[in-house]
């Protein structure tokens, strides 16, 4: 989903493979030694600046809290914005300069890869390159993705998550990926994408680069996150996963991530200057654990039922749960950031800490795809690497 933009590139990128790409796909770029600096979140993104590894790039998600269940998944920090206009995005009030920025030596950040293996040599990776953007947005410009592919399929510790709201999946599908890199998609029902996701690739667009993908061989995530209300909720979201299910099929799909529309309080205000005629922040909320604006407990676990039924009933499973064993048809279910009692109401059950979560992560992983995980580490190796205190 490409639009007419502005290119920049850093002097130092330009004999990278992502300077080459751009060249090719959009002519020369203008050369700076800085990301021009854009304060208004949209003129901003119709501005792509190449830039070098500054810094560490490879972190855990920014979401981890004491407060709430996380699956620890480490990041990749190679992208910052993107060309999507969604009305609840946090980076309309996160971004000090929302200048869309790759990260053009892809070199150095598979070598920092590379390391957190070899300083963990015991461990089964998840990487995601989604937190500041989107994983697949702007690879027709980039690359960038085809070349983290290509590098991970040599890595028998990592799975690499490209997560997107786009239908860019064209030039990854005759790579040799080896399975170990997994497109996801956030997914919600035609209207709210219609509604709230602007510029981003409609709902049917969407499905149908799910089944190239899943032809191509990869792996599928899918997160129904964030689920948003309004009035016909209660039928669009379990259409929207049967829907899903009839076009690709479950043992294709690793993992699904549920959870609800939630924002800081001070990002209120910053929706509806941007977004006069949303109606997300019309909804009663309450302020959780973590500082964010939420939907009231009962509709949170009302909304959560409902997609949990669609999600056994699509799966033609009984047990949704990360702790279960699960069949090689049943993807991997899990929240994200919601607390171990929402948990425990829905699926009788909760982890017990992060690194518990994690590690189940890898058991499930090796029970439905064996060719691909062949020892997972002790429950007590990943809680000692974990950030947060084991919950008692």
């Amino acid at each position: 989903m490409s639009t007419q933009k502005q290119i920049f590139i850093d002097p130092s990128q330009s004999k990278s493979n992502t300077a080459q790409q751009i060249k090719q796909s959009c002519g020369s770029p203008i050369e700076v030694s800085e990301a021009p600096l854009n304060k208004d979140f949209r003129s901003g993104k119709k501005t792509l600046a190449i830039t070098p590894k500054k810094g560490q790039a490879f972190d855990t998600c920014a979401t981890y809290s004491n407060e709430y269940v996380c699956c620890n998944v480490k990041v990749l920090k190679s992208i910052k914005n993107c060309p999507f206009d969604c009305s609840y995005c946090f980076l309309q009030d996160y971004l000090n300069n929302s200048t869309m920025q790759v990260v053009g030596d892809t070199d150095a950040l598979i070598k920092e890869i590379q390391s957190a293996c070899e300083q963990q040599p015991w461990r089964l990776f998840r990487i995601g390159t989604w937190e500041l953007g989107d994983s697949l947005a702007l690879e027709a410009e980039t690359g960038q993705a085809k070349a983290l592919i290509k590098a991970v399929a040599k890595m028998p510790q990592v799975f690499l998550e490209l997560k997107t709201k786009s239908d860019q999946v064209d030039s990854i599908l005759d790579l040799d990926h080896q399975e170990r890199s997994v497109i996801s998609w956030s997914m919600n029902p035609p209207r709210i994408i219609r509604e709230q996701e602007h510029r981003t690739s409609d709902y049917e667009s969407r499905l149908l680069a799910m089944k190239k993908a899943v032809d191509a061989g990869y792996l599928i995530g899918l997160h129904f996150d964030p689920m948003i209300y309004y009035d016909e909720w209660e039928q669009d979201y379990p259409e929207l996963i049967a829907n899903i299910f009839e076009t690709i099929p479950s043992n294709r799909v690793a993992w699904i991530s549920l959870g609800s529309l939630r924002f800081k309080p001070d990002m209120k205000q910053q929706i509806m200057a941007n977004f006069p005629k949303q109606q997300i922040t019309h909804a009663e909320m309450v302020t959780g654990n973590d500082g964010k604006m939420r939907y009231v407990k009962p509709l949170r676990l009302d909304m959560y039922e409902k997609v949990i039924s669609a999600i056994k009933a699509a799966c033609n499973t009984d047990t949704i749960s990360p702790i279960q064993v699960p069949s090689p048809n049943t993807p991997l279910f899990y929240f994200c950031m919601e607390r171990w009692d929402v948990w425990e109401h829905l699926l009788g059950e909760s982890p017990r800490s992060v690194g518990h979560l994690d590690h189940l992560f890898a058991q499930h992983l090796q029970h439905r795809f064996p060719h691909l995980v062949n020892n997972v580490a002790s429950i007590e190796q990943y809680e000692t690497s974990q950030d947060t205190p084991i919950r008692t």
